[in-house]
């Protein structure tokens, strides 16, 4: 099959031809041709003048389409391709890219998203936030044979700074708005907590809301780089009104996804804003260059699982686990299994561990947001 680019390159050699058969029939007449009326000696005389014009054009068409086109077209790409590349929007570059490979489909958006981050990190094409050395700690805490605190300490090293000083914070206990804040949330940093038992998820903001606490890495107004240690930040509630504003699904249809109203997860959902410049010793915080969120939930121990996703962009070294003190006065004792959903980590297959067996699990991979890893337990088996 001819493909279109050797289609018009011949094309252009057949013009060319065409030109020189033109400039030749002109030199002959030039040559052969001797006129005796006045009107014929003026046609050989423009014929004359005129004959080197469709030589050159076809000199320079031919030569061009044979001998200079590829590489002049090889060496543009090699001298200005990563500098286009550069100055044009990554979710851009990406799209046209997915859309030549897998075509046009509403799809590739939640590709980007997962490669580049969410709907809202990236509002004006500049900013991405990606962390290149992230890690992770959970730790349960029973609090009786029916309930535990789920603890999760998450680190994260930007490779760009994040020109922002807010840090959002998601509470739900539907599965969709689980599946779909990280891709909608318009603000580069958040949180997403999911808390499957409807029946524990005010017990779960109310517990989320008296224990978080958050350390920065930040650029001051100076320009200076500064660091503040792990303070706890009363999180302000952000209005039933405004959840427009931080959610793109209740702005509008995000893909196959409709418009969704607020109304109908008024029960279900909570958000939370945290001003960060009040932990930054009395600095004005210009861009965030790391950040440390430890926070805890109420779980429910029946649910037999507990698991973590990374909501940006990830390089993960490891994740830790803490179960020690899961276990209650006169609960059964139980073994857990590791369940990672990553592109790789380097694990022994899928085992029943008890407490003081459960290893950590190397990931040494990147992570996106839709990846993570589950940690389930049951009660132990002989």
């Amino acid at each position: 099959m001819v493909t279109a680019q050797p289609r018009r390159r011949w094309r252009a050699v057949a013009i060319a031809a065409g030109f020189l058969v033109v400039a030749t029939a002109d030199l002959a007449a030039v040559l052969l041709w001797h006129p005796s009326s006045p009107v014929g000696a003026l046609l050989h005389q423009v014929l004359f003048v005129a004959w080197p014009l469709p030589l050159l054009i076809a000199l320079v068409l031919g030569g061009y389409e044979l001998f200079l086109h590829r590489r002049l077209v090889t060496e543009l790409g090699v001298i200005s391709g990563p500098s286009i590349l550069a100055h044009l929007l990554p979710s851009e570059v990406l799209r046209t890219f997915l859309s030549s490979v897998y075509g046009a489909n509403e799809a590739n958006q939640d590709v980007v998203s997962g490669l580049l981050g969410g709907e809202g990190v990236n509002p004006r094409g500049g900013d991405l936030t990606i962390s290149t050395n992230t890690t992770v700690k959970l730790e349960l805490e029973g609090i009786d044979t029916r309930a535990y605190h789920l603890i999760t300490t998450q680190s994260y090293q930007f490779r760009h700074n994040v020109p922002v000083d807010r840090f959002v914070l998601f509470v739900t206990s539907s599965v969709l708005l689980r599946d779909t804040i990280s891709a909608a949330c318009r603000y580069p940093l958040f949180e997403l907590y999911f808390v499957p038992d409807q029946s524990q998820f005010l017990d779960s903001v109310d517990d989320m809301l008296h224990s978080t606490q958050i350390a920065i890495d930040y650029i001051d107004h100076d320009n200076n780089r500064r660091s503040a240690e792990p303070s706890q930040i009363p999180p302000v509630e952000v209005r039933f009104g405004e959840w427009v504003n931080y959610l793109t699904f209740f702005r509008e249809a995000m893909g196959a996804l409709p418009k969704l109203s607020p109304h109908a997860h008024a029960g279900d959902l909570r958000i939370f804003e945290c001003d960060l410049s009040d932990i930054a010793d009395d600095h004005v915080v210009r861009a965030i260059c790391g950040l440390t969120i430890n926070s805890r939930t109420v779980q429910s121990t029946a649910d037999g699982f507990c698991y973590w996703q990374s909501p940006y962009p990830s390089y993960v070294e490891r994740i830790t686990f803490d179960v020690r003190r899961l276990a209650v006065d006169h609960a059964p004792e139980q073994e857990f299994s590791v369940m990672p959903f990553t592109f790789r980590s380097n694990t022994l297959p899928a085992q029943w561990l008890s407490a003081e067996d459960l290893s950590d699990l190397p990931v040494r991979s990147w992570v996106l947001p839709g990846h993570g890893i589950a940690l389930l337990w049951r009660e132990a088996r002989d």
